[in-house]
């Protein structure tokens, strides 16, 4: 069985996990005042822009 050398301290083993984070994906809002998720297309115009 695999065994670490040393032990990781709990200040290196907490930077390591800093960047586990989550994205959550931020509305849009458009010239006509919709929503839409960003990359999708705008349903009452027709729409697509980025």
């Amino acid at each position: 069985m695999a065994v670490p050398k040393t032990r990781v301290s709990k200040t290196r083993g907490r930077k390591r996990r800093t960047h586990y984070k989550v994205n959550i994906p931020r509305p849009v809002k458009d010239k006509d005042g919709t929503w839409r998720m960003p990359h999708h297309m705008n349903m009452t115009t027709g729409e697509y822009k980025s």
